[in-house]
């Protein structure tokens, strides 16, 4: 009885524990490929899909981090279904990890060379810091989103004189945004504009004697609950960008896209090149600026239409916002 009692009561040996740990590493692996396996599907259908696919999407590269060590939990286990689930994930992570867009520059006789920053203040608190990059690096064109009133008001004050002309839809909090130009502008007629939730102001800039387009970019973010409006709103910038290529065009802003989003992709597919991605910059994180550039996703862009080129971009940290601006020094060339 006594000896029986013992057998009963004995723990469980070094063997039935390893398995018992292997399968929940199995089952814990399964959960983060079944994860990643949805947001990278969505890729290779070329869809954003719905929340929160469109949100982890913006953070594609930093999926190989819970893929490899799925991998592990995989191979400690012993799930080798799960190994070569992996591996598949991880060939596909780092396919769709390459550059994505147009990369040949014009080869026509420049013209003029200009700067142009872009950069979003969040609820103007990041002004005072704009303004002293404006200064320090002395830009052409400045793109300014989230600039309501006190941003505004601040922005004529410090950079009227040097900045005469502007295109500009004030609002309040995340509204607002403003072109300043130390070119001579033509307000953009309302079909010529592009409108959404959020200003995204236009213009035509007279560069010294050539006609450039500009419009800014600010669509709505893909919050839960407004994905479908995000997707509408960046559509209609891919729509004013096909429906006029006589002459050359800046879009310039916030576009709450990286270049994994698939409606972003569809505005690459026009006739617009990202700045950033011509001078080498194509994966570097501008949001949220308290992790960049460890840490992050690339939403802030330039696009240059056909007889624009990019020679160098940089992008600047600014006190105030959790957004770092862009600077891109372009070059208009003659068209042949």
């Amino acid at each position: 009885m006594d000896t029986a009692a013992a057998e009963w009561t004995a723990p469980p040996d070094g063997r039935t524990g390893r398995r018992a740990g292997r399968r929940v590493g199995a089952w814990a692996a399964g959960l983060l490929f079944l994860g990643v396996g949805v947001v990278v599907g969505c890729r290779v259908a070329d869809t954003d899909g719905i929340t929160p696919v469109p949100q982890f999407l913006a953070f594609l590269p930093w999926l190989l981090v819970p893929t490899g060590f799925g991998l592990l939990l995989a191979l400690y286990a012993r799930w080798w279904f799960g190994v070569v689930w992996a591996v598949v994930l991880l060939g596909l992570l780092a396919w769709f990890i390459e550059p994505y867009g147009k990369t040949g520059q014009p080869g026509g006789r420049p013209l003029v060379s200009f700067r142009v920053l872009t950069s979003n203040v969040e609820f103007g608190q990041a002004t005072d810091a704009l303004v002293a990059a404006v200064r320090r690096e002395k830009p052409d064109l400045v793109f300014v989103q989230e600039c309501e009133y006190t941003c505004d008001a601040r922005l004529r004050k410090a950079l009227g004189t040097d900045y005469p002309h502007r295109a500009a839809q004030v609002a309040a909090g995340s509204a607002g945004s403003v072109i300043l130009s130390r070119f001579p502008l033509d307000p953009a007629g309302p079909a010529d504009t592009v409108t959404g939730t959020m200003a995204m102001p236009g213009a035509v800039a007279d560069v010294r004697g050539h006609a450039v387009r500009l419009q800014l970019a600010h669509p709505m973010p893909p919050l839960p609950g407004h994905v479908d409006l995000w997707r509408r709103e960046l559509g209609e910038l891919r729509d004013f960008a096909v429906a006029d290529t006589r002459s050359p065009l800046i879009v310039a802003g916030d576009f709450n896209a990286s270049q994994d989003h698939a409606a972003f992709r569809r505005i690459l597919d026009t006739d617009l090149r990202d700045a950033a991605r011509l001078t080498g910059h194509d994966r570097t994180p501008s949001w949220p600026a308290d992790t960049t550039p460890a840490f992050g996703a690339q939403i802030d862009h330039v696009l240059l239409s056909t007889g624009l080129s990019a020679r160098a971009a940089r992008f600047l940290d600014l006190a105030g916002t959790d957004h770092r601006a862009l600077l891109v020094d372009v070059t208009l060339h003659q068209r042949g």
